[in-house]
């Protein structure tokens, strides 16, 4: 008995933990989806030690990849991750509110923000901070593909930068060279392998 209330005490601090921290993200990651991944690397991975740096990259791969907002879908992946179906229900709730109280707030009071100098430059200030939030994300990922030690992406990199900034093909056309390639890749290996 004394057991199973021990079980579903760090149960509760769990499910509390990923409310708070999921209501803390969501609150304070302005600028889209790739913001969230350092926040939750910094309290996921290095705090609490729930998943490693490389779960969080797959983590992140496919919740780019799913249909809906990306911040939203890491953070169901990492609540399920911590604390199964309930750890979903939970971090998405947490995910949500925020953004609707804000949306709520500024669509309120639209006309008195958009005049306040306060207010533009504070957004202005955000947008400087995102950058350089999503540059560190960018570094992170590239390091990791380069630990890998892969001559084949580490290129990729460049070259998907070079055809889309210096020579403006789509960005669409891009990633989907790029998945072709790295499709064709992982069949060859296992043909390798055999």
């Amino acid at each position: 008995m004394k057991r199973r209330r021990n079980i579903l005490n760090q149960s509760r601090k769990i499910y509390f933990w990923l409310l708070i921290i999921n209501l803390f993200i969501s609150t304070f990651t302005f600028g889209g989806g790739y913001v969230v991944v350092p926040m939750i690397r910094r309290y996921f991975v290095n705090q609490k030690q729930f998943f490693t740096e490389d779960d969080l990259m797959s983590m992140a791969a496919v919740a780019q990849s799913t249909p809906g907002a990306i911040a939203i879908n890491l953070s169901a992946l990492a609540g399920y991750r911590v604390a199964g179906t309930l750890g979903v229900v939970i971090s998405c709730t947490a995910a949500i509110i925020p953004p609707l109280v804000i949306l709520g707030l500024v669509s309120a009071f639209y006309t008195t923000f958009i005049s306040n100098a306060i207010v533009t430059a504070v957004l202005k200030g955000m947008q400087a901070g995102v950058a350089a939030l999503i540059v560190d994300l960018i570094i992170d990922m590239c390091s990791m593909i380069l630990k890998q030690r892969s001559l084949f992406l580490s290129t990729m990199i460049p070259i998907a930068f070079f055809a889309n900034f210096v020579m403006s093909i789509n960005v669409i056309f891009i990633l989907s060279v790029c998945c072709f390639v790295c499709v064709m890749q992982v069949f060859y290996k296992k043909r390798e392998n055999k």
